[in-house]
């Protein structure tokens, strides 16, 4: 198939969605032979060095014009939001005749530019949902908007109903987007992923440990984006109940809206125990996990089934227990407790949190065990299988299903 895909983030953007995205669009050129076309943004740095158009691993990005502001206040993010659509509807327009359409969620207007060019080619539509929205905008500290929500809400009940087919990362995400218009029957689960090969569950990076002066101690670890839904809060109130206890530290990796005014509470009450670090490239990921002892998996309340927590995969592969401060409802929680991977604790409960601490650092035989059987449940969620599975899931897709369009 000739494929486009629309995201503003894409390689060289270190965020989740952006190498997942990467990943994905490779591993169609190259393991399912299709061509692809990425209609993407410049990365968070600006234009400056990366081209406007170039190939890569035989997949054509094109990057849209756009600000490149930091996310940090709502201007910011509206500016880059609404820039990068504006150009991404030229470019969608330009492209050569494409099969198949796939659009997704950032920004969440976006959607709409894919459209107007699966319109114009007659292509079949695939809405890949990774944010529902207008739920996740309820995030936003600075800005609050009903227009904008019910903006948000009809545009993405348009493109709910107007897709061919819509991507849902999991079963609960599934049945919000059903009860929001998506047709059930061109509804479908394709889970994220992570590279097992990238990992090493046996290593404990010793290096990492001592570059970063964590010796011996008790690790317990946040990787990823350290921004509004991650309801990190409960670090730093976890790291209050164990402050005294000089065996446990907590390390932070990784930027985001949130973490300036983390580092400044942490500094404010004292906690030594507290460590922020910048994001690792890609080529160091396996050496940072793999000095992790415990990870922390947290979602803020009320967003179970409209974000799924990306990074779940990627502690998975690496063998690594993990604790979940999530609701019930949240996809990670039963897969958590199917695989015995991890322990649930309700969001924001930092009480349990510090419990499960002390209790596995007294018992690393249970640790080293639930570790293993992370691992297990990771490969089944391994890249090459998921990616197959998105490319099976596409080619499900009716060659004349872009008659929809017309309707």
């Amino acid at each position: 198939m000739r494929i486009a895909i629309f995201n503003r983030s894409y390689w060289p953007d270190v965020t989740a969605t952006g190498q997942l995205l990467t990943e994905l669009a490779e591993d169609l050129v190259a393991r399912h032979g299709h061509s692809v076309t990425i209609v993407t943004g410049f990365p968070g740095e600006g234009p400056l060095g990366v081209p406007t158009r170039e190939v890569r691993n035989g997949v054509t990005i094109i990057r849209a014009a756009g600000t490149t502001f930091r996310k940090i206040r709502f201007l910011g993010r509206a500016s880059n939001y609404v820039t990068y659509f504006l150009s991404a509807c030229l470019a969608g327009l330009r492209l050569p005749r494409m099969d198949t359409v796939i659009v997704m969620t950032d920004p969440p207007i976006i959607g709409l530019a894919g459209v107007m060019s699966a319109w114009r080619h007659r292509a079949r539509v695939v809405f890949y949902c990774c944010d529902v929205f207008p739920e996740v905008a309820v995030l936003l500290e600075d800005f609050r908007s009903d227009v904008v929500n019910w903006a948000l809400d009809r545009i993405n009940r348009y493109l709910l109903r107007r897709a061919d087919l819509v991507i849902a990362l999991g079963d609960t995400m599934r049945q919000r987007l059903v009860t929001k218009g998506a047709p059930p029957e061109r509804t479908v689960v394709v889970h994220t992923w992570a590279d097992c090969e990238a990992f090493d569950p046996e290593s404990t990076s010793l290096v990492f440990r001592l570059q970063h002066d964590l010796g011996g101690r008790f690790v317990v670890m946040h990787a990823g984006n350290i921004g509004l839904s991650q309801n990190l809060d409960i670090v730093l109130e976890t790291a209050e109940r164990v402050r005294h206890d000089p065996r446990v530290v907590f390390v932070l990796i990784g930027d985001g809206a949130r973490r300036a005014s983390l580092e400044t509470r942490a500094r404010e009450r004292g906690l030594a125990n507290v460590r922020f670090l910048p994001f690792q490239p890609k080529e160091r990921i396996r050496e940072s996990y793999a000095a992790a002892d415990m990870f922390l998996v947290s979602l803020k309340p009320g967003l179970a089934g409209y974000i799924v927590p990306s990074k779940l995969y990627s502690i998975l592969a690496a063998g690594r227990p993990y604790v979940a401060a999530v609701e019930e409802e949240c996809e990670v929680a039963p897969l958590t407790r199917a695989h015995r991977c991890g322990e649930v604790v309700a969001p924001g409960d930092a009480e349990a949190f510090a419990a499960h601490i002390r209790h596995f650092i007294e018992r690393p035989e249970e640790l080293r065990a639930m570790g293993v059987r992370a691992r297990q449940a990771g490969l089944q969620f391994d890249r090459p299988r998921m990616t197959a599975v998105f490319n099976r899931v596409l080619g499900a897709v009716p060659a004349d299903a872009s008659a929809r369009l017309d309707a």
